[in-house]
């Protein structure tokens, strides 16, 4: 063995295998982003308001896995396990003190599928319309306040 043979084998000891594009395996929760089909936030994941989405992707793509953030408490978590269990998709919590990641959920494959859109927007809760007053109260209040 050659003396860089034998430098790399003591750096991968020391430091585990070299890792293509460490930073985007932190972000979603050890896959890269061309293998992912669908990405919700923790704050989606605690909400529970994409999982509409999350079973849609789920039947679309039934060879995928699920990856879970290990560091969202797991009764958040229950419904998304049901669908994955629902359509036979193995899943994992990712438990990885090391990364801080803003996801909650990775639908992902094994292999590149480079999809383009696999954030799911956050929904935003429309304002509720004020009921119309009527009478002649609200008459005299409209003329004092304006809109």
């Amino acid at each position: 063995m050659s003396n860089k043979e034998i430098e790399d084998k003591l750096q991968e000891g020391i430091y585990g295998k070299k890792q293509i594009r460490p930073s985007e395996r932190k972000r979603f929760l050890g896959t890269i982003r061309e293998r992912v089909v669908l990405a919700l936030t923790k704050g989606q994941l605690m909400q529970d308001v994409s999982l509409q989405e999350l079973e849609k992707a789920m039947q679309q793509h039934p060879e995928t896995k699920l990856l879970l953030n290990g560091d969202v408490a797991s009764k958040f978590m229950k419904e998304e396990k049901k669908l994955a269990a629902k359509y036979n998709i193995p899943y994992t919590n990712v438990m990885n003190k090391d990364a801080d990641s803003d996801l909650g959920a990775v639908l992902t494959y094994d292999y590149a599928v480079d999809i383009e859109d696999i954030f799911v927007p956050d929904k935003k809760e429309e304002p509720e319309e004020k009921p119309q007053e009527s009478g002649f109260l609200s008459t005299v209040k409209s003329w004092f306040t304006s809109n």
